[in-house]
């Protein structure tokens, strides 16, 4: 019996000190030396400095990585970084270099370091691929972390398809992704377009890694970005989001100026709701469709794929108070193939176009957030109780207005919606998907009220 209880004691102990082991954290940087990294894609200069590793620019070089050699999947990694020039840099996580891509172009997620006036530092971006999922306008209070010319601490933690980042100590951002499971990580010098620009350096240290017995940081409250289709994460439940498709069913949506969903025109499969085409025939085949409940104020989310040639609408504030012989009548975030359809080409100073406020409102000018047409986008709308709204399209905000003001009633005014009055100024108002002949799919339909 004794010799069972000193058994057993030793292996406890020997379990204790394995799970500590575990625990600990394992440095990426030995702080002498490049062992375990390599540079791909452009040769601007890594250099292991006073137990730092400092990288530089090169004019004419393009984006270059110091990359582990290494993969990890799962983990949470911490590095100091300081900047003492005004340049772009970033570290690359779960990131690939192969042939098959690009002619093995990095790609991949970023923890983008950016110390510019947009203060975008610790958001996520999407290196060589889909470009920006994450942009801290998502998250402004986190803006002001950022020290120029100090030692800012970073945490990155992955685990499973959640994606967090932290700046100083505070959550910067959340994303919910699963695209790329694994690979590399690699820190960055940006690419500089001048000769004077080279030799601008990036400083890092203390870089270390756990990928055991991982334990994230409490959840918190900033805005989730959840690429999952129609998935809420436990921190976007928290946040009071939830989903107005289900991806299965037409529960909790019925037809514009009807009692039950259309019978034809709409269907429901693999996920995705997709209004069919009517040979461009605004509401001649199902109609539109509206959420049985109303809304005041309120973050949407959405993505929505488009045909070629295609024109549908998300609308918002819609009463049914107005019976319109075609579509029903609100605020309209447009969707369009700007290249093909002709409305591109009508209204005012492209006030018909991707993201506008139809009619009223063109879009930005930013050709990085439109998508090849039959690919994903994802759109939001952002309604605060002020009256204050945003209109957003793949992480870049296209147009920001409030109703009711003087110049919101001027624009009213010289528009198709001029002869509606309190056109848009309802207190609250069902959401539209619109039929307009055309086929568009939707998906991860979902929505915050905001109080």
């Amino acid at each position: 019996m004794i010799l069972q209880k000193r058994l057993l004691a030793f292996f406890l102990f020997v379990t204790t000190i394995a799970t500590a082991q575990s625990n600990e954290w394992i440095p990426l940087f030995n702080g002498k030396d490049l062992k375990g990294w390599h540079v791909l894609n452009g040769h601007a200069k890594f250099e292991a400095v006073n137990g730092m590793l400092v990288g530089t620019t090169v004019y004419g070089e393009p984006n270059s990585f110091l990359a582990t050699e290494k993969e990890y999947g799962d983990f949470i990694l911490e590095f100091e970084f300081k900047l003492d020039d005004n340049m772009n840099s970033g570290v690359q996580f779960r990131s690939e270099s192969n042939a098959a891509y690009n002619n093995g172009r990095v790609h991949g997620y970023q923890y983008e370091i950016d110390p510019s006036a947009r203060a975008w530092t610790a958001g996520i971006y999407d290196e060589a691929r889909r470009d920006w999922l994450y942009p801290m306008d998502y998250n402004p209070a986190v803006k002001t972390s950022f020290q120029l010319h100090q030692w800012n601490k970073a945490r990155i933690e992955c685990i499973g398809s959640s994606m967090r980042t932290f700046l100083n100590g505070r959550p910067a951002a959340n994303l919910v992704d699963d695209m790329t499971a694994k690979g590399f990580i690699a820190l960055q010098v940006h690419q500089v377009g001048k000769p004077e620009e080279a030799g601008k350096k990036i400083y890092w240290k203390n870089i270390r890694i756990q990928t055991q017995n991982l334990k994230p940081s409490p959840l918190d409250k900033i805005f989730v970005v959840n690429l999952l289709p129609n998935n809420l994460s436990q921190q976007e439940k928290n946040n009071g989001v939830n989903l107005l498709f289900d991806g299965v069913s037409t529960k909790g949506w019925r037809g514009a100026y009807k009692t039950t969903f259309p019978e034809k025109g709409w269907k429901v499969e693999n996920g995705e709701l997709t209004v069919l085409g009517a040979e461009g025939n605004e509401s001649a085949n199902g109609g539109d469709i509206i959420t049985e409940k109303e809304y005041h104020a309120f973050v949407l989310q959405f993505e929505f794929k488009i045909t070629p040639g295609a024109n549908s609408g998300v609308k918002y504030f819609v009463t049914e108070s107005e019976h319109n012989s075609g579509s029903a009548i609100g605020l309209e975030y447009q969707i369009l193939d700007d290249d093909k359809h002709p409305d591109a080409k009508l209204g005012s100073i492209g006030n018909r176009t991707l993201a506008s406020l139809y009619d009223l409102i063109p879009s930005a000018k930013e050709p990085r957030a439109r998508r090849k047409v039959g690919e994903w986008n994802r759109g939001m709308l952002v309604v605060y109780p002020d009256g204050v709204i945003e209109h957003w399209l793949n992480g870049w905000k296209m147009l920001t207005y409030q109703r009711g003001t003087q110049y919101y009633y001027a624009l009213v005014a010289r528009s198709k919606y001029a002869q509606w009055n309190n056109f848009g100024m309802a207190y609250a108002g069902h959401i539209l998907l619109q039929d307009h002949g055309n086929e568009v799919s939707f998906r991860s339909i979902k929505i915050q009220e905001l109080q």
